[in-house]
């Protein structure tokens, strides 16, 4: 879910040496080059019509050039949303995992407010209506059906550690 802690272990995968693909980008992107302002409802919305438009998969497809030009063996996806999306990576990728991180909406809440990006909630209700947002797209169906799943209801360094033994972990299988 937005603020769990998912574009932080993208960074500690980053300082291992490992590429980054941000899927959030993509909608990033195309707001961009539809002259919109990056507010969370021009987000939420494009979000939603490129889906609409393209099906439940088109963001991982957008993603999977960007992951093929990456070097290296092994590409950290950042921000899958549906099981669709899944099926798109795991059909491209035959060691695909998937990770969630959990974090309880409070401390969410907390992370989003520091984060202070553009699509970043004030109010507890603008939290909850992103929330419900994401959870259509099917997000929960993805979380449920994690490989892995990291509670990250500590610091930043426990995060930090947790995420590098996992990578590791999954890269040596």
């Amino acid at each position: 879910m937005p603020g769990a802690g998912k574009t932080l272990a993208a960074e500690y995968a980053k300082k291992m040496s490992y590429p980054v693909v941000v899927m959030g980008d993509v909608i990033r992107d195309e707001v961009k080059q539809r002259g919109l302002k990056p507010t969370p409802e021009n987000l939420g919305e494009i979000m939603l019509k490129i889906r609409r438009d393209e099906g439940q998969g088109a963001v991982a497809k957008r993603c999977i050039p960007k992951i093929e030009n990456e070097e290296g063996p092994v590409v950290i996806i950042d921000g899958v949303r549906s099981l669709e999306e899944v099926e798109e990576f795991r059909k491209a990728f035959q060691n695909f995992s998937l990770i969630t991180i959990y974090c309880s909406p409070k401390a969410r809440f907390k992370h989003l407010f520091k984060r202070d990006r553009s699509d970043d909630p004030d109010l507890w209700s603008e939290f909850i209506e992103r929330d419900l947002r994401e959870l259509r797209v099917g997000l929960g169906s993805a979380i449920a059906m994690a490989d892995y799943t990291v509670l990250n209801e500590g610091s930043k360094a426990q995060l930090k550690s947790t995420v590098q033994r996992l990578i590791r972990r999954i890269v040596r299988q």
